[in-house]
């Protein structure tokens, strides 16, 4: 039943399937990504300049804790509904579960807000890092019904007037009140209202009828099963980045961890940009990986996984030839020490880049239950290699390890797509 309810709206509201080249799709992904990073990165600008880093710090903490909940509840929905070639699960579904998961989510951060030995400040952003991202989950699963329909254009802009807003938030509350408390409470507010007023309007718009959440529990039941995998699969991947942050928060105090962050979110920006041209791609490669067509799938790998490698080179490049002076101008002078875990941190990045464009194309081939073994391969190797590394090391080791964990991921990925290409490959032979 849930699958003929699926297929009548997939054919009712069908993609235009190539009606935009892939570039002018995946533009505007990109576009909406690297603001939405550069703002992201912003929020960070303002916390140092208009608080202290020991506030960076608490802020960076809120989001390490929150991030890998929200990623396991979330479930990848976005991913599942973005690359459902053959229409398995309607929207409503998809919402339904949301709604459920993001529940749960907030439920967990308050009780871990609740349960940690932190001061109470320190709690209370937590609790509400937790509130911001429930508000972000939402509107994430309309990007996923945008996205499945090419419309990546307004997925940008959504994401840049959340952008926008929530540095202006974030600024305007650090400012009059002198905590980041209150920034965060404003920045809640502006996403709930572009949650409210644009992206359930433009969903509706796509869907073409109003969009509502579907309780059939045997269809939410078998849509958490498939989805389950990545879910884990996304909190893994979070853990693997965070757990050098909580070694270093463990052994070096909020202050060097707001240092670490800082410095780690210039790899976050160039990230986006990757995960922007793999999300634009991903429901196109899905169909060619449906339709078993092996030529276009190889030929999309390769023009992506060119341009990632550029994009990790030119990090690298910048980081060992001026790091200094880029932690000088960006943060302040007394980031510049840092410059050695700088560019550690620069190298991590173009590895993960590569990693990140694989993880995409995995996905797109619905190769979900091999990443959860795959995935937590890379965390344990992130623990162990921060357990080793940062007491010692510090800020350089928990870089060194960022390093170590990131070629474990890339040589992990790199071997599951070599797979599917292979069994693509002996499909297509005759």
């Amino acid at each position: 039943m849930s699958r003929s309810i699926g297929a009548q709206c997939w054919e009712a509201h069908k993609p235009r399937v190539h009606a935009l080249s892939l570039g002018h799709i995946a533009s505007w992904g990109l576009f909406g990504s690297v603001t939405y990073a550069g703002c992201q990165w912003a929020m960070l600008v303002v916390l140092a300049k208009l608080g202290s880093v020991e506030m960076l710090g608490q802020f960076a903490l809120g989001f390490a804790v929150a991030a890998p909940v929200f990623l396991l509840t979330n479930l990848s929905l976005r991913e599942v509904l973005a690359t459902d070639a053959r229409a398995e699960h309607a929207f409503g579904d998809y919402l339904a579960l949301r709604l459920i998961a993001t529940s749960a989510g907030l439920l967990a951060i308050a009780g871990v807000a609740g349960l940690v030995g932190y001061r109470w400040q320190t709690r209370a952003v937590i609790l509400l890092v937790g509130v911001v991202k429930a508000i972000e989950t939402v509107s994430d699963v309309f990007y996923g019904l945008m996205q499945r329909h090419e419309r990546m254009n307004l997925i940008a802009g959504s994401i840049v007037l959340r952008g926008v807003l929530s540095v202006l938030g974030l600024a305007v509350g650090v400012y009059l009140s002198g905590s980041v408390l209150w920034g965060l409470v404003l920045v809640a507010g502006v996403w709930a209202l572009v949650l409210a007023t644009y992206d359930v309007p433009e969903g509706a718009r796509v869907l073409g009828t109003a969009v509502r959440p579907r309780w059939v529990r045997v269809d939410l039941g078998r849509l958490i099963r498939l989805s389950l995998p990545l879910g884990v699969t996304a909190m893994l991947i979070s853990l693997s980045a965070t757990i050098p942050r909580y070694f270093v928060e463990r052994y070096r105090g909020e202050s060097e961890l707001g240092a670490f962050v800082a410095m780690a979110y210039l790899m976050v920006i160039g990230s986006t940009v990757v995960n922007a041209l793999g999300q634009s791609a991903s429901p196109r490669l899905a169909r060619y990986y449906a339709t078993g067509d092996g030529a276009h799938v190889r030929r999309l790998l390769v023009g992506l996984g060119g341009v990632t490698i550029a994009l990790g080179g030119a990090g690298v490049v910048v980081a060992l030839a001026w790091g200094k002076e880029v932690l000088t101008v960006l943060y302040g002078p007394e980031y510049a020490k840092y410059a050695d875990a700088f560019a550690l941190i620069m190298v991590a990045a173009g590895i993960n880049y590569v990693a990140s464009f694989l993880g995409h194309a995995m996905t797109s081939a619905r190769l979900f239950r091999v990443q959860m073994p795959l995935f937590a391969g890379v965390a344990a190797t992130a623990l162990v290699a921060c357990a080793a590394l940062v007491p010692t090391n510090g800020l350089v080791g928990a870089a060194q390890a960022s390093v170590i964990t990131a070629v474990a991921n890339l040589l992990g990925a790199g071997a599951v797509n070599l797979y599917a290409l292979r069994y693509l490959k002996a499909a297509e032979a005759p």
